[in-house]
């Protein structure tokens, strides 16, 4: 059978979509990260404003945190040691923050290595992907958070961090395209 989209031979299922959204995420990161020098990176538009680097360890950080919540695993940021790499390079956070409430000064205390960054959204886009293949349709509808009414299932989270990490890296991409200018 043909698919709704050209080079697909079958009907995208719901696990599809969810793929095809989350692997435009590193690819995005790459692209606003790349060229970017420590200052650029670190730059804030306005006072108060959250700079490129924040924006995509943010994003990372809520990506990594809530596909690991939602299917009860540990998080790549602990399994594979990039809450210690992080720290070394500087990290100014506890183990367990992902950026959800940080003041304006701690926004501005992060300090990171695009370099760091590109690696941890590749491990993070490899696991949310391991995690997707081990999905079954039915596993979407399975309750994840009951502090909401109604309740959170899978499903819905995960179509949540899609939509938190695009707006994140369209923010990323706006104060990019300050720095650059419109060509860049």
């Amino acid at each position: 059978m043909v698919g709704l989209f050209p080079g697909y031979r079958r009907l995208m299922t719901p696990l599809d979509v969810l793929r095809d959204a989350f692997g435009r995420i590193p690819d995005g990161v790459a692209g606003v990260l790349e060229g970017l020098d420590d200052e650029q990176l670190h730059h804030r538009p306005a006072p108060d404003a959250n700079p490129v680097g924040w924006l995509v360890w943010h994003l990372l950080r809520v990506q990594d945190d809530h596909v690991a919540r939602g299917v009860e695993r540990e998080q790549v940021w602990d399994e594979q040691g990039f809450f210690d790499r992080f720290v070394e390079a500087g990290l100014p956070y506890e183990r367990h923050e992902i950026g959800y409430g940080h003041t304006s000064e701690e926004v501005g205390a992060l300090r990171v290595d695009p370099s760091l960054l590109r690696e941890y959204a590749q491990a993070v886009h490899a696991r949310t992907l391991e995690v997707l293949d081990g999905l079954g349709a039915t596993d979407l509808d399975r309750v994840v958070d009951e502090n909401w009414d109604p309740p959170v299932t899978l499903g819905v989270r995960l179509v949540s961090v899609v939509d938190d990490d695009a707006q994140h890296l369209g923010q990323a991409a706006y104060v990019r395209g300050l720095l650059l200018g419109p060509d860049a």
